[in-house]
C-alpha cells in the first residue's frame, strides 16, 4: 500500500538500522507504544507503508505513522477486518473467505455461507472478536516461495485461489490480497507461538491485535463476487475501528445524527416528496411542500443566471439515436442510458416493410441538444461567450442497488449550462464561472469547499494531447487562482475533457459533489462548429460544460441533510404560522396574515380545536421557522409574539415592527435559523 506522507507526520522520522526491526527504532526513539497516538507502522523511503516487524538490509530513515492519522487508522481497520474473518471462520467453520479491505470509516469483509447472517450473528462475531482482541495475537508476515505454494496452502479457499491466478491484473486499490509483486500471508499467532490462522494478504498489519482499541460491526448486505452480477453473491460484513472509544463513539453519534438527517425519512416526515411504487424505481413526485421548495431554489438559480448574462434554451426529453451517435455517447454511455424506442416503423397490408423505424432514447445529458442551437445559424465572435442555460430533465438508468433517495436517481432536473468562448477567453470564462458557482452555493447556505480536478483516464478518451494539455492547464489555474485546496484525481475525467468538481462539506462535514466545469474541445469538432472570427475565416469554438447544482433532486436532498428539514425561512415551505391563544384571537391573527401575504410571505393560521401547547409542537416539528401567538394583551396592544423553532420567544412585537422584521429577514435570504437571539437586531 503506497502512499504520500501527511504533514502531521513529518516531523516523527525515525532512523532504522539495518538488520533492526522498525518497531526497536520506533521504541528506541521513545514514540508512542499505546493509546490514540501509538505508532502502528511505519512508511519507508518509496512511501510503501512496513510493519514494525519489518527490518530492512540497509540503514533507512522512515516515518512513523501513528493510530490516530487517516493512514493509520486503515492499517488498524484492515486488522480488524481480519479479526472478523477468523471469527467467522471460528463461528461458521465452512465459510469460504472473499475479500476484506479497509474502507472510509470502517471495512467490510465478504464470505460465502450457507444462510445470510442475522443480528444475533453479528453480536456472536462481535464477542469473538472481543476475545480475539484481548488474547493479544500477533500478525506475522509471511512470504510464500511461489504460486504452486499459495495453490497449495490455500486449497479449500476457492475466492483466494482466484486472486492468486488473477493477481498480476487485480484491482489493488480495494483488494489488499495480492499486490506489490509477491504473495504473503499474514499469520495470526496466540501467547504459545501457536498459528490459529492465517489470510492472504500484502499487509501491513498492527504489531497485534490489542492495538485495536475499538470497533463494531455495522450491518450485513449481499454482495457479488468481484462486483459482477455475473459471479456468485456472498455476504458482506461492514465495521468500523477507531483508535480510541471515544472516536468510536464520535463517529457513531455521528451515524446517528445522519440517521436523524436521513432526506428521505425527512421527505416522507414534512411531506416534502415521495417514491410511488406505481411509477418506479428512482423516479421521485415531489408534493405541494416540496414543490414550493423546489420552486424557490429554481427561480433564485434563475434570477442569478440572467444577472450573468445567461440566456435560456429548452430542449425535448428525447431524440433520435443520431444525435447520440455524433456525439460518441452511444459509444462512451451506452450502459447509463435507457434502452431505445424503436419508432416510426411502417409496414404494408402484407407485413412488408414500408418504411423503416428509428432507435429513439430519453436523454440522459443536455449537451449535444445545446450544440444543435449553436449549429443553428452563423456565429460571429462577437456574440462569444454565448452562455447557454437550461433546467433541463434528463434520465439515466442507474443500476437498482446504487439508486438512493433523491441523491442517486435515474430521472433528474439538471440546471446545466453551455458556454462556447474563443481560446482568448478561456482563462476568464474558467475564473469567472468557478467564482459564480461558488457565490451561488454560499447564497444556498454552503460555504465550506474543497475543489477536485480530474484529469484524463488514458484508457478512455478522445481528442489530442495538446488540446488536452491545454484544457487540464486553464482549469488548473482558475482553481488555484481560487484559493481554494485543490485535491487531483487522476482518471477522473469524462471522455471528452478534464474537468474542476466542487465539493462542498455539509452540516455534518460529510463532502459532496456540486458544481462540475469541464473544458471540452471535441464536442465543438463532432458537430462542426463555427463562428467568424474578426478576419473573416471560421473558427472552431472551445465548449465548457457547467452544472451547478449537478441535479435539482440531489442538492434538495443534500440541503434537506444540511438544515435537517428545517429549511431557511426563504426556502421553508411554510415561513410562518399564527396561532391564536384563543378563537376570538383568531380575527386579529388574520389581519397580520393578511399583511404578510401582501409582501410575499407564506403564511397559516391554525384555527384547529388543538390547545395552544399542541400547535406550537406541531408546527415547531414541522419545521416551521416564524410561529406567530396572539393573545388577549397581544390583541390590545396591537402586537404578536414570536415562537422560534429552538424554544426562544420575543414577546408583545407591534405588528408593524413584527411584519418589517419577518419580511426583512426572508428578504435577505438567511440562511441561519431565526431564534430570540439572532432576531433582536430586526425588531429592534
Amino acid at each position: 500500500m503506497s502512499v504520500q506522507p501527511s504533514q502531521a507526520q513529518q516531523a516523527l522520522r525515525v532512523k532504522v538500522p539495518a538488520g533492526t526491526t522498525a518497531g526497536a527504532a520506533v521504541a528506541e526513539a521513545g514514540l508512542p507504544s499505546k493509546g490514540p497516538d501509538a505508532i502502528v507502522v511505519v512508511r519507508d523511503a518509496e512511501g510503501v507503508l512496513r510493519d514494525l516487524a519489518w527490518a530492512p538490509e540497509a540503514d533507512v530513515e522512515v516515518e512513523a505513522v501513528a493510530a490516530d492519522t487517516e493512514e493509520g487508522r486503515s492499517v488498524i481497520r484492515h486488522s480488524a477486518a481480519h479479526v472478523l474473518a477468523q471469527a467467522v471462520q471460528n463461528l461458521f467453520p465452512d465459510a469460504k473467505l472473499g475479500i476484506g479491505p479497509p474502507i472510509k470509516d470502517g471495512f467490510y469483509y465478504d464470505f460465502d455461507v450457507d444462510r445470510p447472517f442475522t443480528p444475533e450473528d453479528l453480536q456472536a462475531l462481535e464477542k469473538r472478536m472481543k476475545q480475539i482482541l484481548k488474547s493479544g495475537q500477533k500478525f506475522a508476515r509471511r512470504r510464500l516461495e511461489s504460486v504452486e505454494a499459495a495453490k497449495q496452502e490455500l486449497a479449500g479457499e476457492p475466492y483466494k485461489l482466484e486472486l492468486v491466478d488473477l493477481k498480476s491484473d487485480v484491482d489493488t486499490s480495494e483488494v489488499m490480497e495480492v499486490g506489490g509483486g509477491e504473495l504473503t500471508v499474514y499469520d495470526n499467532i496466540d501467547r504459545h507461538g501457536e498459528v490459529v490462522w492465517g489470510d492472504l494478504c500484502r499487509g501491513p498489519h498492527v504489531p497485534h491485535t490489542r492495538f485495536i482499541p475499538a470497533f463494531k460491526l455495522m450491518r450485513v448486505a449481499a454482495a457479488y463476487w468481484r462486483g459482477n452480477q455475473n459471479n456468485q453473491q456472498l455476504q458482506r460484513i461492514y465495521g468500523t475501528a477507531w483508535e480510541s472509544k471515544e472516536k468510536l463513539e464520535e463517529h457513531l453519534e455521528l451515524l446517528a445524527e445522519a440517521e436523524r438527517r436521513d432526506h428521505r425519512r425527512l421527505g416522507a416526515e414534512l411531506d416534502l416528496f415521495s417514491f410511488p411504487e406505481e411509477i418506479g424505481s428512482g423516479l421521485p413526485v415531489f408534493h405541494p411542500k416540496g414543490g414550493i421548495i423546489r420552486r424557490e431554489l429554481e427561480d433564485y438559480s434563475r434570477k442569478r443566471h440572467e444577472q450573468a448574462g445567461y440566456e435560456f434554451v429548452n430542449t425535448p426529453h428525447v431524440t433520435k439515436d443520431t444525435l447520440f451517435k455524433t456525439s460518441g455517447h452511444l459509444d462512451w454511455y451506452r450502459d447509463g442510458m435507457f434502452p431505445a424506442m424503436h419508432l416510426d416503423e411502417e409496414r404494408d397490408a402484407n407485413g412488408e416493410l414500408r418504411k423503416p423505424g428509428v432507435d429513439y432514447y430519453l436523454k440522459p445529458m443536455n449537451c449535444p441538444f445545446h450544440n444543435l442551437i449553436f449549429r443553428s445559424r452563423g456565429r460571429s465572435y462577437r456574440e462569444l461567450p454565448l452562455r447557454l442555460f437550461e433546467f433541463g430533465s434528463v434520465y439515466r438508468y442507474e443500476k437498482s442497488g446504487v439508486v438512493h433517495g433523491l441523491t442517486r436517481v435515474r430521472g433528474m432536473t439538471q440546471d446545466d449550462a453551455h458556454i462556447y468562448c474563443t481560446p482568448d477567453q478561456l482563462q476568464d470564462e474558467l475564473k469567472s464561472l468557478l467564482g459564480f458557482v461558488l457565490d451561488l452555493l454560499r447564497d444556498y447556505g454552503l460555504d465550506d469547499f474543497y475543489l477536485e480536478l480530474s484529469t484524463r483516464n488514458d484508457e478512455k478518451y478522445v481528442g489530442d494531447d495538446e488540446s488536452w494539455e491545454v484544457a487540464t492547464e486553464a482549469l488548473r489555474t482558475a482553481a488555484e487562482e481560487s484559493g481554494l485546496e485543490l485535491v487531483p484525481d487522476p482518471g477522473g475525467a469524462a471522455f471528452y475533457g478534464p474537468k474542476i468538481s466542487v465539493q462542498a462539506k455539509d452540516a455534518l462535514g460529510r463532502s459532496w459533489q456540486m458544481s462540475t466545469i469541464q473544458v471540452d474541445y471535441h464536442l465543438p469538432e463532432l458537430f462542426n462548429l463555427e463562428y467568424t472570427a474578426p478576419d473573416g475565416s471560421k473558427q472552431r469554438p472551445i465548449k465548457i460544460h457547467r452544472a451547478l447544482f449537478g441535479s435539482i433532486e440531489r442538492f434538495f436532498g443534500v440541503l434537506t441533510e444540511h438544515y435537517a428539514g428545517a429549511f431557511p425561512a426563504w426556502l421553508a415551505p411554510v415561513q410562518a404560522v399564527g396561532i391564536p391563544i384563543a378563537d376570538e384571537h383568531v380575527e386579529h391573527l388574520q389581519q397580520v396574515a393578511e399583511s404578510l401575504r401582501a409582501k410575499g410571505i407564506r403564511v397559516d393560521i391554525d384555527t384547529s380545536d388543538d390547545r395552544m401547547q399542541k400547535k406550537i409542537r406541531t408546527h415547531t416539528t414541522q419545521k416551521v421557522p416564524f410561529l406567530l401567538l396572539a393573545g388577549g394583551k397581544d390583541v390590545e396592544a396591537g402586537a404578536v409574539s414570536f415562537r422560534f423553532r429552538d424554544g426562544t420567544q420575543i414577546n408583545g412585537v407591534p405588528v408593524d415592527t413584527a411584519v418589517d422584521a419577518l419580511v426583512d429577514w426572508v428578504q435577505r435570504r438567511e440562511n441561519a435559523s431565526p431564534t430570540a437571539e439572532n432576531f433582536q437586531v430586526g425588531t429592534a
